[in-house]
């Protein structure tokens, strides 16, 4: 009968001597689409929007939500392909039941991928109550270049720079831009209505706060330029001027 040795497979264990097992986690911002019917019309309109807004999908992961578009509407049946050919990367659909013999043809989406990476984290005790996450702000002191984009979905994100054309903002409440805000800022991602854009020279390219968004050619021109916030009001992105 052979015994067991410290190094074999089968030997006990000291708890005491084992490396803590530790998980990271990736957290990510996904734009959710709800389109409407006809989907014809609704496509056109997501063209137009996409030509005058050139990158806004560009490498984004998207929530198709098909709560608005019944079964039975023309095109649905390639409608996810005629996504997919414009470069939406659709990562998950909600508001359908993909066994409906509609999406036969769909190459559906069965999870998520990619995110920004959050810090790591130990695997919890049950023994031990978690303490709550409790929210808070992003500083960013440095100015944000073209190309850079922030995702802080915790929180107000404050940057005390300057927002560089090309570049991407975007947090769970409001958006404050001390210096020029030439990029993109997107306020309110995790459903806050009541979230803000603040900058001291509104110049951007696009803003949206809880999914309603406006391109620099729908913002007022008195107050580009201008120390100016943007509110949503009756589901409107709208422009003030901040005295």
């Amino acid at each position: 009968m052979s015994v067991p040795t410290a190094n074999s497979p089968s030997a006990a264990a000291d708890p005491g001597t084992l490396p803590r097992i530790r998980a990271g986690g990736r957290s990510f911002l996904a734009l959710v689409l709800t389109p409407e019917a006809p989907l014809d019309i609704w496509l056109d309109a997501l063209d137009l929007q996409v030509s005058r807004s050139a990158g806004f999908f560009a490498g984004k992961p998207i929530i198709l939500d098909l709560s608005l578009v019944p079964s039975d509407t023309p095109g649905l049946e390639n409608f996810l392909p005629v996504l997919t050919e414009r470069g939406i990367h659709v990562i998950g659909i909600e508001g359908a039941d993909r066994d409906e013999p509609v999406f036969a043809a769909w190459d559906w989406p069965d999870g998520f991928a990619g995110g920004r990476v959050s810090p790591e984290a130990d695997i919890p005790d049950d023994s031990v109550e978690p303490p709550p996450l409790a929210p808070g702000s992003l500083i960013i002191e440095e100015p944000v270049r073209s190309g850079q984009q922030i995702v802080w979905a915790e929180g107000d994100v404050i940057v005390l720079g300057s927002v560089a054309s090309g570049a991407e903002v975007s947090a769970g409440g409001s958006i404050h831009i001390y210096g020029a805000l030439r990029g993109r800022a997107i306020a309110g991602i995790v459903g806050r209505p009541d979230a803000r854009i603040f900058a001291r020279v509104m110049e951007a390219e696009l803003l949206a706060i809880d999914g309603f968004y406006a391109i620099a050619e729908e913002m007022p021109a008195a107050l580009t330029g201008k120390a100016a916030q943007a509110v949503l009001v009756d589901d409107t992105l709208t422009l003030r001027a901040v005295s």
